[in-house]
């Protein structure tokens, strides 16, 4: 049976209806999930066996039966875990049907079907009596509700509702207590991708600076949570300006409250300067003594560096202050986190909240639209002053319609080639002059990296702590093989290392003198992989070529070093196409190797579909 599904078109920004299977939106959801990433979190998984195992012995301890609910048990490894651990029953909720379905299979393949009740509901539909869906609460309370935000994810009212209908009063929980905590920090770069700085513009008369509005500079911005790979921002681009704060806890073993509540820390800024972001982060204590903790914490706050467990699933947080504010070394200052049910933000006090009853607890809310419309990668593209420096070159030399190819809706680079539209149908958003320039054209370019950790979030696992989740793998296959595995995923390379395996090569060119083709473009080739290394992926950004002399890149800002090391353009995501199966990762293949692919560009859909053939070693 076929669906017909609304999609927007993001090259020529009409809304379009596409005939697909009737399990089209699972089957994206599914091969775009992060399972995979959760799945090879070691140091999570590990965490949580030991956190389970003590909540059973605890209980056990005290003669009772070891009964466990399990909220989002996605492949039902955590209540597998419970069940060897030794509890006497686990009801695991999966609100998700497909996953839920998997959930069935792998609790069956691995034997446990007699002591593990799948419930395919939410959590806060699930009934308990003679004739519910549990017949009695619970008194071990496992979850894995947690974004990178912690609360993004509506772990606060799930545990409310679990609390008040589900489990047992002062059952045992796993996770027992989650703390978040704060760094204040000054971050110039950060900033940038907040506020408009001044555009500085080389001219016949000298230097013109453009000035942003006020209502940009005096907004306070969006609410949502920058979820960032702190990691690899540099030391360099950021001043400590307090330590690192505990701002608030919860207690997962009692209950758990949903409503609005601010918390303060009082500190001394480290050093004078601007307190501009809040970087954030959590760790969550898998028992109630705190033995057993799981920290998202950077390196440099982090207990063991070295011991550091890589993940997508969760990283750290970026909050930016309402405005900047000037604080000086030594003179008390109050952070104070504010939450609702699903957002964390920030403000800095000169006095005590306690005190201060104009403390804001509404979430802060944009007023100049500017960061509604834009996001913040972008922000910082407009502030790149190199950026703007090879525009004023470009306008020097040429007359031109000049449409800037961004756009709210793209997702990934060729996107933006909805300018090009916009411009064949005299609709250009900007200025209309007499001609295109003759040089103006962009090009689709690739390389094949080959990534540090990325190739995690699509690899299969097989085993996870001696259970086996191979039916969670040829699902994500299934999925991946019904569209994604041809389609790009946006991710910002600069967040994740890795070296590039081929010299860049340039797939397609666009010429936007030329209307829009009306049928696909094709291209075919081989590209040759001359560094050793196993290749992951293939990497797709545009290039657009302002005049003969001047380029801007959405990928590689220059060439690789010997070794194959990337600096990748940070204000872009680049769209990276996964070999489909996920190669070894721990096969380090010598060169030179070849691997051939087919691309088509859809200009009806927006679409740039690629293929790989195969990948071979010379003799």
């Amino acid at each position: 049976m076929k669906i017909f599904c609304s999609r927007a078109n993001p090259t020529t920004g009409s809304v379009e209806w596409l005939e697909e299977d009737e399990h089209y939106d699972y089957h994206q959801e599914i091969a775009r999930s992060s399972y995979a990433d959760m799945l090879h979190d070691k140091d999570r998984n590990v965490k949580y066996y030991q956190g389970i195992r003590a909540a059973v012995s605890r209980v056990k301890d005290r003669g009772q039966k070891a009964l466990v609910l399990d909220i989002g048990t996605g492949t039902g490894l955590l209540s597998m875990m419970a069940v060897t651990a030794g509890a006497d029953f686990c009801y695991a909720i999966e609100v998700f049907k497909p996953m839920a379905d998997a959930a069935v299979k792998i609790v069956e393949k691995n034997g446990f079907s007699d002591k593990i009740k799948v419930i395919n509901k939410h959590s806060t539909e699930v009934t308990v009596g003679p004739e519910g869906d549990m017949p009695c609460r619970a008194n071990i309370l496992v979850t894995e509700l947690f974004d990178t935000e912690l609360i993004g994810e509506g772990a606060l009212p799930s545990y409310e509702h679990a609390h008040r209908h589900l489990v047992e009063e002062n059952c045992e929980a796993v996770p027992h207590r989650a703390t978040v905590y704060a760094q204040l920090v000054e971050s110039g770069r950060m900033w940038s991708w907040n506020k408009l700085f001044p555009i500085h513009v080389q001219t016949s008369l000298g230097e013109q600076v453009i000035v942003p509005p006020v209502d940009v500079e005096s907004c306070p911005g969006a609410p949502s949570v920058c979820d960032i790979q702190l990691n690899q921002v540099s030391p360099a681009d950021f001043t400590v300006l307090s330590d690192v704060l505990p701002m608030f806890s919860i207690d997962f073993s009692k209950q758990v409250s949903s409503s609005a509540a601010c918390h303060s820390r009082r500190f001394e800024p480290l050093t004078s300067g601007r307190a501009q972001v809040v970087l954030s982060w959590w760790d969550i204590e898998m028992d109630p003594e705190g033995k057993i903790k799981c920290t998202m914490a950077p390196f440099w706050a982090h207990s063991d560096p070295e011991e550091m467990q890589w993940r997508d699933h969760w990283m750290q947080c970026v909050y930016f202050l309402p405005q900047e504010e000037p604080v000086v070394q030594g003179s008390a200052l109050y952070l104070v986190a504010h939450h609702d049910d699903y957002c964390v933000w920030y403000s800095l006090q000169r006095t005590s909240p306690e005190k201060n009853e104009r403390v804001r607890q509404m979430r802060p809310v944009c007023d100049c639209q500017a960061h509604l419309l834009w996001n913040r990668p972008r922000f910082g593209e407009i502030n790149d002053q190199d950026r703007t420096d090879r525009y004023v070159q470009a306008l020097r030399t040429v007359s031109l319609l000049l449409g800037e190819p961004f756009f709210t809706t793209s997702l990934l680079p060729w996107h933006n080639l909805y300018f090009w539209c916009a411009g064949n149908s005299k609709m250009c958003l900007l200025f209309l002059l007499p001609r295109f320039p003759v040089s103006w054209r962009a090009g689709v370019d690739g390389a094949a990296p080959s990534s540090q950790d990325l190739w995690r979030i699509r690899s299969p696992c097989g085993d996870c702590e001696g259970f086996d989740v191979h039916i969670m793998d040829d699902m994500i296959k299934r999925a991946l093989d019904f569209r994604e595995s041809r389609e790009a995923e946006p991710h910002p390379l600069w967040e994740y290392p890795c070296r590039s395996l081929s010299e860049p090569w340039q797939i397609l060119t666009f010429d936007f003198q030329q209307p829009v083709p009306l049928q696909p473009l094709c291209a075919e080739g081989t590209v040759e992989l001359r560094r050793p290394g196993q290749s992951h992926a293939a990497v797709l950004w545009m290039e657009y070529h302002l005049t003969p002399e001047c380029t801007l890149s959405t990928g590689l800002l220059e060439p690789a070093d010997p070794e194959g090391g990337c600096c990748w353009n940070p204000h872009c995501k680049q769209a990276v196409y996964f070999f489909s199966p996920a190669p070894d990762p721990r096969a380090l293949l010598g060169g030179p190797r070849t691997v051939s692919y087919a691309v088509e560009f859809h200009p009806d859909t927006g679409d740039i579909i690629m293929e790989f053939r195969h990948a071979d070693t010379p003799d």
